[in-house]
């Protein structure tokens, strides 16, 4: 009975170590967990079983995302110890690789003051290349903060355009773009506005 027993045993932990490994997050997967700001809750399910793989990916093959995620981890002291100061420059690392996710967080984090001393003209200046790669939160945030006065009023037009022409998936965001493009053109030339709305902003 105890050799059976033993034997059962050694049929069964492989199956349950299979099921409880994690596997590392394509990148797909990824976006979709930053974007529904999901990711340090995924980690922590997963058991922190991924922190090894996360550092690589960020670290070695200097993956964005991966570099988001790393930092994210050190900021809010998820499966590592807390280092903000190290967090925030993956974080910037990543933006400076493109990473539009990262450009969205480094601005909110200047905006609210979060770990940084509140500096919306520097938010406006990590938004902007996040809306102009068609970030609709970016190109909202964007809007908002040239309606407080931060940023130039040179890019109102570009960035009234952006938000002008974007497709909505709900009536209340739809509602929201609407009335923060009311309240930008009421800064701006009408000729300015007349070009804004146009499909394509040629003279640009």
């Amino acid at each position: 009975m105890l050799r059976l027993f033993s034997v059962l045993l050694m049929l069964v932990s492989p199956a349950l170590m299979a099921t409880e490994a994690v596997d590392v997050y394509t990148q797909e997967q990824l976006l979709s967990l930053i974007r529904s700001e999901q990711h340090l809750v995924r980690v922590k399910q997963d058991d922190c079983q991924l922190v090894q793989d996360i550092e690589a990916h960020a670290e070695v093959l200097k993956q964005p995302l991966y570099q988001f995620l790393w930092g994210e981890m050190f900021i809010h002291g998820v499966c590592i110890k807390k280092d903000v100061p190290r967090g925030l420059q993956l974080l910037k690392d990543a933006a400076g690789q493109g990473s539009t996710e990262a450009m969205l967080q480094v601005a909110r984090y200047y905006e609210d003051g979060k770990y940084v001393l509140k500096n919306k003209h520097r938010s406006v200046q990590y938004l902007y290349p996040a809306a102009a790669n068609g970030d609709q939160k970016a190109r909202m945030m964007l809007v908002r903060l040239y309606n407080e006065g931060f940023g130039s009023p040179r890019d109102y037009e570009m960035a009234y355009h952006w938000l002008y022409n974007e497709a909505f998936n709900d009536q209340k965001t739809k509602d929201q773009a609407w009335g923060l493009l009311q309240k930008l053109e009421s800064m701006m030339p009408a000729s300015a506005v007349a070009r804004a709305r146009g499909e394509h902003l040629w003279n640009y």
